[in-house]
């Protein structure tokens, strides 16, 4: 006796073809947003072993960013302030605090704070600080408000994309070289609506590979 499938199996093929193209489908969206940097790193905050804030520092205290990232206008990394920094102010300021032992035994012991980083670009990716710095690059442009932030986070992305929509057109992002630290600046303040002080000429950000990757 010949054996034959029941008319609906003839429906299989297609549940098969729909579940193969919308599975692919779903695949790529997940893989492609889901682990964007706007899904894993945005956001970020680890947990530091001083509870330092910034809306305090930066906000409220009106400190310059320049006193701790000291290097951020003539090198490729802005520098994680030192206990010697920390203390310059701990040594009469909130002598006692218990927030503060870590400093005050790295102080003593000449062992570094272990601050955890938190903007951590891959080591294949390539990043000046003072280049940025030195053309009019506002610190708010990449890290935000952080003087707005009790705990840091990243802010922005900082995926090839990201850095790549600056690089075509860095104007928005551009103020006078004095207001660069000024977290609370916009193009309003200027009073004939530009950038004075910035050769716009002289800003042509890269669009190659090698800019970035060396």
């Amino acid at each position: 006796m010949q054996f034959r499938y029941p008319p609906w199996t003839n429906k299989i093929r297609y549940v098969i073809a729909a579940a193969v193209i919308g599975g692919g489908a779903y695949v790529t969206t997940v893989i492609t947003f889901g682990f964007s940097p706007w899904a894993t790193d945005v956001g970020y905050r680890p947990e530091q072993p001083v509870p330092f804030s910034h809306a305090i520092h930066a906000g409220q205290l009106g400190m310059d960013c320049r006193y701790c990232h000291q290097t951020v206008e003539r090198a490729a990394h802005a520098a994680i302030p030192s206990t010697e920094t920390c203390m310059g102010c701990h040594t009469r300021v909130h002598t006692e605090s218990p927030k503060l032992e870590p400093v005050r035994k790295s102080w003593d012991t000449g062992e570094p704070v272990s601050w955890v980083r938190v903007h951590d670009l891959p080591d294949y990716a390539y990043f000046n600080h003072s280049a940025h710095v030195s053309k009019g690059v506002g610190c708010a442009s990449c890290h935000g408000r952080i003087d707005k932030m009790e705990v840091v986070h990243q802010d922005q992305p900082l995926s090839m994309g990201w850095c790549l929509e600056c690089h075509r057109n860095p104007e928005p992002h551009l103020r006078p070289k004095d207001k660069v630290t000024q977290m609370d600046w916009t193009p309003n303040d200027n009073p004939h609506g530009t950038v004075d002080n910035t050769d716009l000429a002289t800003v042509a950000p890269p669009q190659d590979c090698s800019a970035c990757h060396r």
